[in-house]
């Protein structure tokens, strides 16, 4: 019985993150600017798929997807180690991200950097982070702006 509640659980953390960390193929630099005044962004950079970091961060926030939709935040990983040379670049000068290491960058829905982090955070503290926002607010509020 263990066995199959082990098995259920990695099936939808495996779910959840792939609803959440919507892969995209376009480069960052124009896929980007299309999550502005649409989505908040949240990047999980990393040098490898294998990071123990980035793993941990997405376990963390798989198991808050309800919050995540909520507040309209996507999540995408930035794979050092897959980025072109121009996407590298774009990291590293454009948002200021050290590719030896794990760092999430949340970006607001005016597509600016609201916090940078090199260790992973708890869903808690990233909903906190938002919910301050004065956009955040009218949203909650029920008079959201674009």
């Amino acid at each position: 019985m263990k066995r199959i509640a082990y098995l259920l659980l990695a099936a939808f953390t495996f779910l959840a993150m792939a609803a959440l960390a919507q892969p995209s193929a376009q480069p960052l630099a124009s896929w980007l600017p299309k999550q502005r005044w649409q989505k908040r962004v949240v990047l999980l950079c990393a040098p490898t798929a294998s990071e123990p970091e980035l793993r941990a961060q997405q376990q963390q926030f798989a198991a808050a997807e309800a919050g995540m939709q909520e507040r309209d935040i996507v999540v995408r990983e930035v794979l050092f180690d897959q980025l072109s040379a121009a996407d590298k670049q774009y990291v590293t000068q454009k948002l200021r991200v050290n590719t030896t290491g794990f760092t999430l960058v949340l970006l607001g829905k005016d597509g600016g950097v609201k916090r940078r982090e090199t260790q992973p955070i708890t869903p808690k503290s990233l909903f906190q982070t938002i919910d301050v926002m004065p956009m955040r607010r009218e949203e909650a509020r029920g008079t959201g702006k674009p």
